[in-house]
């Protein structure tokens, strides 16, 4: 037994639970790319690790450098760290002291109340409305005067729903300049209702504005854990003093490089999981599953819990379970096909089981 003090507040933190594993499974619950980045992705990741001995940039400037001339904005309005839950921690720990607020939507990332508690915030987590949407007018109502930041997730993890760009902007327009609003968009690729788009032009009229983006999904990159945020350049500038010197190695800051340079094998792949997905979910409404409308590389079946995940288990597949259900990712035709075989035989036994009044 310890005698260090730790600190009862991170004693007390949950504990993040990736996605499980088994021998042998198909696993379809990490919202992963079903297949890898291109070869030519590949072939300069390897490339780069001839010079593996030497550090990596300290900023990733090349790729801030490349990122800034694709978004169109300064170069020092990015900044790049490990994975989008660096740069969201990084933005909390700029503003958090104690007795700091951090409003939520919930449920969304479970990262959220875990990086709020561990730079010493409270959280102020704010439900979602019966659609599995964001409630904006009651995410505006929970800010006091101690709340220092408050966090938009579109399209929402796990529930799958996107914000207009609109909305978004009418959102940020009501909030406090002196309140971050710290957009997660590490889905936005995904998207494909109209209306929905990024909120990164917000930021030259709201230098409140944070957007938080990912490598890990549409460019399939999540082993290399490479994100970056977008912002007013001095709020980048403190976000960068807290992100670990050296912190994307190498290897990672090449294969997103090359990633953006083949944006079309990005996008094709992206096609490939949205055309899936607009085959799927409507195959599990016509069963009768509760599906929010996801603009994502994953679909919630709400109301459904344990039963459903053995019988994927027992097919060799994994999935994720939430309170509120289970959270499946899109994977290859394959999967899909298998996942959409389990949920049939789970819904007849369910139409069975109410026959027989059990």
């Amino acid at each position: 037994m310890t005698k260090l003090r730790i600190r009862p507040a991170v004693a007390s933190l949950p504990r993040y639970v990736p996605g499980r594993s088994a021998p042998g499974a198909d696993k379809i619950s990490s919202n992963e790319m079903p297949t890898p980045p291109s070869p030519a992705v590949l072939e300069e990741m390897a490339r780069s690790l001839q010079a593996i001995n030497r550090y990596p940039d300290l900023t990733a400037a090349p790729l801030r450098e490349a990122l800034a001339d694709r978004l169109r904005v300064a170069p020092d309005q990015l900044c790049v760290g490990t994975g989008s839950s660096a740069i969201l921690l990084a933005a909390l720990s700029a503003l958090c002291q104690p007795g700091s607020q951090v409003v939520y939507p919930w449920r969304s990332f479970e990262s959220y109340p875990i990086a709020v508690t561990a730079v010493g915030g409270q959280p102020v987590p704010v439900g979602l409305l019966p659609d599995a949407s964001h409630d904006l007018d009651a995410m505006r109502g929970a800010i006091t005067p101690d709340t220092v930041a408050v966090i938009v997730c579109s399209p929402n993890n796990p529930t799958g729903p996107a914000l207009t760009f609109d909305q978004v902007s009418s959102f940020v327009a009501s909030i406090p300049d002196s309140v971050m609003v710290l957009i997660d968009e590490a889905y936005i690729d995904f998207a494909t209702a109209p209306g929905v788009s990024t909120a990164i032009p917000l930021i030259a009229s709201h230098p409140n504005v944070v957007v938080t983006r990912t490598f890990s999904k549409a460019h399939a990159l999540a082993g290399a854990r490479v994100g970056y945020g977008i912002g007013d350049a001095e709020v980048i500038d403190a976000m960068q003093a807290l992100l670990v010197p050296f912190g994307v190695n190498s290897v990672a800051q090449a294969g997103a490089l090359a990633s953006l340079n083949d944006l079309d094998e990005v996008r094709r792949a992206v096609r490939e999981v949205v055309a899936e997905r607009e085959r799927v979910v409507p195959a599990l409404r016509s069963l009768g599953y509760d599906v929010p409308d996801t603009q994502s590389n994953f679909y919630m079946l709400r109301g459904t819990g344990p039963d459903l995940v053995e019988e994927c288990a027992r097919a060799g597949l994994i999935v994720r379970p939430f309170p509120e259900g289970v959270r499946v990712s899109v994977g290859a035709p394959s999967h899909n096909d298998r996942f959409l075989a389990v949920a049939e035989r789970h819904a007849r036994r369910g139409l069975r089981d109410e026959e027989r009044g059990e």
